[in-house]
């Protein structure tokens, strides 16, 4: 699959900003720090689509990119990067205002195809286990993506995500991606799997 076109489009801080829900969408999600701008860089091969910063919660806004491929299931979709939850070094004011902005999201487009749910492959926190259960609550199944996979030894990286795919709660069967930002290994997988998302 080629990707013709990744272009920034907006930064939604309020739900009234979302765009009108005329193309699919699928939203990225994950704590502070996951590597979810280093992700989404490397999926789309682009250098700094997506800003990456060593601050936690750079993301404040529902971003939206506009992407293009040759794909015929996926040839015009929204990549949504959604703010990180956690740990953020902005104002409890700020952080208050993104829960119901995420919440609206997440829970009310129709026109969102699917969520991917960003852990770290070496730590899995509560908010990870609670943020994966209220998405499975509202009907929104994501697909988990294991990122910073290249930290993790040979000789550790089976246990390693066994121990992650059990401590979020998944059942046999249910996907987890391991992913490296850095090599690139997964990107094939996670392309993959986004398409099955657009053909159910």
């Amino acid at each position: 699959m080629k990707i013709f076109s990744a272009e920034f489009i907006k930064s939604c801080v309020v739900p009234e900003q979302f765009p009108p829900g005329d193309l699919p969408e699928i939203a990225f999600v994950g704590r502070s720090n996951v590597g979810k701008s280093s992700l989404i860089n490397s999926l789309l091969n682009r250098r700094d689509l997506a800003k990456i910063s060593r601050t936690p919660g750079k993301t404040r806004a529902v971003n939206l990119f506009l992407i293009s491929t040759s794909d015929p299931d996926l040839s015009r979709f929204y990549l949504v990067d959604l703010p990180g939850y956690g740990f953020a070094k902005v104002s409890k004011s700020i952080r208050a205002q993104w829960a119901p902005l995420i919440e609206a999201y997440l829970s009310g487009r129709t026109s969102l195809l699917g969520v991917v749910l960003l852990v770290e492959s070496r730590v899995v926190t509560d908010q990870d286990c609670q943020t994966i259960a209220w998405l499975r609550s509202i009907g929104r199944n994501p697909l988990v993506i294991a990122t910073k996979a290249d930290k993790l030894k040979p000789s550790e990286r089976v246990r390693s995500l066994r121990q992650t795919h059990l401590n979020l709660g998944l059942v046999e069967g249910e996907m987890l991606i391991p992913y490296s930002s850095v090599t690139g290994d997964g990107r094939d997988r996670v392309w993959g799997a986004l398409r099955d998302l657009a053909k159910t």
